[in-house]
């Protein structure tokens, strides 16, 4: 494993890490294995979409708050703050598929538990938020299990277009799951959304039972013993081609990713709109989401540099959307902004999974998520009572600087890492910026 002092990409994997070409965008979903997880995930994604979007949305109805919405994030990636390197630990040392099934059973449960309490009318607060943390519960193992279970569904040689399917496959429920929540909230109510997202985890129960055993890439687990955490950690502390892309996508998540209290807040403050508006903004990210998710699908390595750039371009947008004058520009550079996001997402996730032992994957994953999704907690209420006291326009913008910021500077102490300098110049007439290796002083001639 790599100790090095990093560069301005992901330093060269190894051997059984290296990613083969693939010729076809969706050449991953030749492996049946693969296939199955992929089918079971597209329904219980647009059921979790459903879900988000009902959540929040009936939070928001019941207090008129952006806070409580931001309480409700913070609740649900709570547990992924507090638990998530010990739920990486236990994703190295247990069995992939026999734990998703687990946990995922645990995440149906909490969907129809709380679509029971909604339809029955007996909904309270408190109850979103309990069940909220429930989730987070589950995901805490969830996340990092499905994460590292791909590379045993497809073998190193497929990796990355697994992963960047994956994100696709969220992505499109996003396009499906928003839309469908926003007509079942103005028809019917937000319970059914929530009892249709209890009922589609049926699917990707069934395609884990359906997978044949003999088929995963076999990947060998870590043997219970004493300071796999702290491991874990020198593992990552000593990879800066790791460490500050985590760093970086810890500042993006907790601050600029918001999505759940920004939108809430523009489709009711800004504009008075409905749920049918907040689905709108939502389906229109979506779009953006997946074209990135496809092009990241298509793309060699994934480079530090397009991390960075990528979460400049993320909080520029943000920024330039708090101040857009009408509900119709916001919606359409919700488009954009959603690509930038997804870029920043899939890139960090499949540097560091192609670049990580797997006999530690489970755990630098899980440090990933627990950075990335667990920062909503610190993140969620602070940005929430922005929204609240000095508008929505205020605190989308305020996100997006924080990811500006982070992106320049980590951008800086990457490239100085891999002996880089920052070059600006013009090319055929245009402006072009990029890092460039510095110059190698010459020794200065003895003097006779």
């Amino acid at each position: 494993m790599s100790t090095g002092s990093g560069a301005a990409s992901a330093p060269a994997p190894t051997p059984h890490d290296t990613p083969a070409r693939t010729s076809s965008m969706f050449s991953s979903l030749r492996i049946r294995n693969y296939r199955l997880f992929f089918l079971g995930q597209a329904v219980s994604n647009i059921g979790t979409w459903m879900q988000r979007i009902a959540q929040d949305w009936l939070v928001l109805s019941l207090t008129g708050s952006a806070a409580a919405v931001g309480i409700t994030t913070a609740l649900q990636f709570l547990p992924m703050l507090l638990f998530g390197l010990y739920g990486g630990v236990l994703v190295d040392r247990l069995r992939k598929r026999p734990t998703l099934l687990v946990t995922q059973s645990a995440m149906a449960l909490t969907s129809l538990v709380l679509a029971v309490l909604t339809l029955t009318g007996h909904v309270e607060v408190w109850h979103i938020y309990v069940a909220a943390f429930a989730l987070g519960l589950a995901t805490v193992v969830d996340n990092p299990a499905r994460q590292s279970f791909v590379s045993e569904l497809v073998g190193p040689g497929q990796l990355q277009n697994a992963v960047s399917l994956n994100s696709a496959n969220f992505q499109s429920a996003r396009l499906v799951g928003p839309a469908v929540a926003g007509l079942l909230i103005t028809g019917v109510g937000t319970g059914w959304a929530f009892l249709l997202n209890g009922l589609s985890f049926v699917a990707p129960l069934t395609g884990l039972l359906l997978m044949r055993a003999r088929e995963l890439h076999a990947v060998e687990r870590a043997p219970r013993a004493k300071g796999q955490l702290r491991e874990g950690l020198r593992y990552v502390a000593g990879r800066p081609d790791l460490l500050w892309p985590i760093v970086l996508t810890g500042f993006v998540g907790t601050f600029a990713f918001n999505f759940p209290v920004y939108l809430s807040a523009f489709a009711d403050d800004v504009f008075h709109g409905g749920a049918g508006v907040y689905s709108l903004f939502n389906t229109l990210m979506a779009v953006g989401s997946l074209a990135g998710a496809l092009l990241a699908a298509r793309r060699g390595a994934a480079r530090l540099r397009l991390l960075v750039l990528a979460a400049l371009a993320f909080g520029a947008l943000e920024v330039l959307a708090a101040g857009a004058p009408d509900l119709w520009m916001f919606a359409l550079l919700m488009v954009p902004v959603g690509l930038f996001a997804m870029t920043v997402n899939v890139t960090t996730n499949t540097g560091i999974q192609m670049s990580t032992d797997p006999a530690v994957r489970g755990r630098v994953m899980a440090l990933y998520m627990m950075v990335f999704l667990g920062g909503s907690p610190v993140g969620a209420p602070v940005v929430g009572w922005v929204t609240d006291t000095y508008g929505a326009r205020a605190g989308l913008a305020a996100g997006g600087a924080v990811a500006m910021a982070a992106a320049a500077v980590i951008g800086l102490i990457l490239a100085r890492a891999g002996g880089l300098r920052l070059s600006v110049g013009w090319h055929r007439g245009h402006p072009r910026v990029r890092f460039v290796p510095r110059e190698r002083r010459e020794a200065p001639a003895p003097v006779a």
